[in-house]
């Protein structure tokens, strides 16, 4: 189907459904499935609100990008925190070892699925506003992404569905 040797990789602001939408792709590839945020907050021992509040919001970013510049595994659906755009080096490291997914919904579905960010551990100024982080992120993940997946009013499964079928088209 895809190449044996690339991982696929899902970027996309929070709550379009990386997670969720990684898990089933991962058993319908029959890959390893990864989930950097929870890799984050098991390595650091604390959640993501946690590691932000602590080590403020560049703080977070390098730890993030560290995490990223460490994997290096074949056959893997990773599922990345929203904010991984931030750190090109990161970036180009996940390009050279996956397929990077962007998981697109528009505005109003995110601003319609998203409530407390800080809960969330949504990597953000406090300052900001969901409508300025997602005019900032989406050029980034339209610059890294190798594929371009709408997913806003469609469920899980048949996101995972129109991965696979994208991956399918590219061999």
């Amino acid at each position: 189907m895809i190449s044996q040797d690339l991982s696929v990789a899902l970027i996309g602001m929070p709550a379009v459904g990386k997670s969720t939408v990684g898990v089933l792709l991962a058993k319908q590839l029959g890959y390893e499935f990864l989930d950097t945020d929870i890799v984050i907050q098991t390595r650091e021992n604390m959640t993501l609100a946690q590691i932000i509040k602590k080590k403020g919001l560049k703080g977070f970013l390098d730890i993030e990008a560290g995490y990223l510049l460490g994997l290096g595994s074949k056959r893997q659906v990773i599922s990345t925190g929203g904010s991984v755009i931030y750190r090109e080096q990161a970036m180009y490291h996940l390009k050279k070892n996956a397929t990077v997914i962007y998981l697109h919904a528009d505005l109003p579905t995110l601003l319609n699925r998203l409530s407390d960010l800080e809960v969330r551990g949504v990597a953000i100024d406090p300052s900001s506003s969901i409508d300025a982080l997602y005019k900032e992120r989406a050029p980034l993940y339209d610059k890294f992404c190798d594929i371009k997946i709408a997913c806003g009013q469609k469920l899980p499964g048949q996101v995972a569905a129109d991965i696979a079928a994208a991956l399918a088209d590219q061999i």
